[in-house]
């Protein structure tokens, strides 16, 4: 296996976490709003991140790697600590979208990061799907952040 493809399976791993982690953040949100339209929402983006790490897993697998199958320690360990919060400060509207927030802000990040890796390595065989889902995560924040001003200016 050559080098840039070692980088470039490296690079889609990290994504593959931060897939899944939006997977289960998504989930989480789904299961702790009462509004019906919200929940159909939160349920719809968990399933998209599930297909997104899906396709980054089957471009792993093409060529030659392992893919990541779990979520990252520290996407565990903001969900527990948004169940903890979430104990005192209950579960309204506007934190859980907070929330959903806080996690699209760090998967746009993290995907500004592998595009910057992308760049720096020259791996065009994954350009194109990881700039495809960027533009994804980008609409998933901008719709989250629009929902909550909204939730805030009702409250």
């Amino acid at each position: 296996m050559t080098d840039m493809n070692k980088e470039a399976i490296s690079v889609l791993n990290d994504l593959i976490e931060t897939s899944k982690d939006g997977q289960e953040g998504f989930k989480t949100c789904a299961e702790d709003i009462k509004h019906p339209e919200l929940k159909t929402l939160f349920v719809q983006r968990s399933a998209d991140c599930a297909t997104a790490a899906a396709e980054l897993q089957s471009a792993v697998r093409s060529m030659g790697g392992d893919p990541e199958t779990s979520t990252s320690v520290s996407g565990d360990l903001h969900r527990r600590w948004v169940d903890v919060k979430s104990m005192f400060t209950g579960k309204d509207e506007e934190a859980v979208l907070n929330e959903a927030e806080r996690g699209e802000d760090h998967a746009m990040k993290a995907y500004r990061e592998a595009m910057e890796k992308i760049n720096k390595h020259n791996l065009v065989g994954i350009r194109d799907i990881v700039e495809r889902q960027y533009h994804g995560v980008q609409r998933n924040h901008d719709q989250v952040k629009a929902l909550r001003n909204q939730a805030r200016a009702r409250s």
